[in-house]
């Protein structure tokens, strides 16, 4: 068997560690005589499988005790209504900076239920850089405000955070989370969509402040209710069970490997030898301001279009697969999750040189 180095943007690879747990555990969880995928969720076995994922997380993360972590369905989409819903309800107002395509759908569907501000944006310069704001900008009044901690198609992230005062501050941190470390106590709320960094597609994860729950809106459905998921164990209704294990093994496998500040340590160093690359080729080039570049979405191009699906075809050809850019931008984009060994990209940085030689 040969596996491809997988640069999709989600879902994207997991680790090999925990594909060959999956596997071995198919048939039988332990000795349980059942798969987890056949497991009841109220269940003894799976909810013990259950709590020592949500433990692991927060180990991890170092999540603070007055900060529930709850385990949805609907993808980080939902989370686009559910966070209007449930925190634009004291002063019916909400800052977003919109910093790509997720900020702005966020941003669009939170209009629908309050008074949602655009209060910076860099769609000027096709989101390629972080727009810098100061305390002023904020609104004292607004419910929250809302970031995109790191934008997947177009490869810009947060190195520093925004000055909300004392205004919750909201992330979604779908393709950043577990990538290094994160003060959790600075925000309101994170979520994250599993399918980019922990888990296949299924699982949403949301890390919110106590304080912050139970104050839905009136009209708000019962389903989109946080308190309705943290006063039943993120088990209302049937988890994405499977998924939810899968996203276990991937905390272990984070704790073996020593945690977010070893992946920080990895991360940087995959992002730096393929940036390093990019500011050398005559050939290639990023598309993002460097001080605000990605360290888990690498968007780049040739300047030409036809030289840009030679070089996907190319690259596929020779097992470097799902490095075509967003549909909406174009160009190439190499994903560099966690589960991406260095190995990946070193190999490559090998392959665009040596297209770069023919091509250029």
């Amino acid at each position: 068997m040969a596996r491809v180095y997988n640069f999709s943007a989600g879902p994207s690879m997991l680790p090999e560690d925990v594909l060959k747990t999956a596997a071995a555990e198919m048939l039988e969880y332990g000795e349980t005589g059942q798969s987890v995928m056949e497991m009841s969720h109220r269940s003894k076995e799976y909810q013990a499988i259950f709590d020592e994922t949500e433990a692991n997380l927060r180990e991890i993360m170092n999540i603070p005790e007055n900060y529930e972590v709850l385990f949805l369905q609907g993808g980080a989409s939902t989370q686009f209504a559910m966070i209007p819903l449930n925190l634009m309800t004291k002063n019916g107002k909400a800052d977003y900076i919109i910093t790509g395509q997720w900020a702005t759908k966020a941003y669009k569907e939170a209009a629908r239920y309050g008074a949602a501000r655009e209060v910076a944006s860099s769609k000027d310069k096709t989101f390629s850089y972080i727009p810098k704001t100061t305390a002023a900008d904020f609104d004292s009044e607004a419910d929250y405000v809302h970031i995109c901690m790191n934008n997947t198609i177009y490869g810009t992230k947060y190195h520093t955070l925004p000055d909300t005062g004392d205004v919750p501050l909201v992330a979604d941190i779908s393709s950043c989370i577990l990538s290094e470390p994160i003060d959790v106590s600075k925000f309101g709320l994170l979520y994250a969509g599993a399918q980019k960094n922990v888990a296949p597609a299924g699982v949403t994860i949301v890390i919110i402040r106590k304080d912050l729950i139970g104050n839905a809106m009136d009209i708000t459905p019962t389903m989109l209710k946080y308190d309705t998921h943290s006063e039943n164990g993120s088990m209302f209704n049937t988890p994405p069970c499977y998924a939810i294990y899968i996203a276990g093994l991937t905390f272990k496998w984070i704790k073996k490997m020593g945690g977010l500040e070893v992946m920080k340590e990895i991360n940087e160093k995959k992002a730096r030898i393929l940036y390093d690359f990019l500011d050398s080729s005559k050939l290639f080039k990023g598309t993002v301001v460097p001080e605000d570049r990605s360290l888990m979405n690498v968007p780049f191009v040739t300047g030409s279009d036809e030289l840009d699906a030679k070089f996907v075809a190319e690259a596929k050809k020779a097992g470097f697969v799902n490095l075509k850019g967003h549909r909406s931008v174009g160009g190439m984009r190499a994903s560099i999750y966690n589960a991406m060994p260095v190995e990946g990209v070193e190999k490559l940085v090998e392959f665009m040189k040596k297209f770069e030689e023919e091509n250029a």
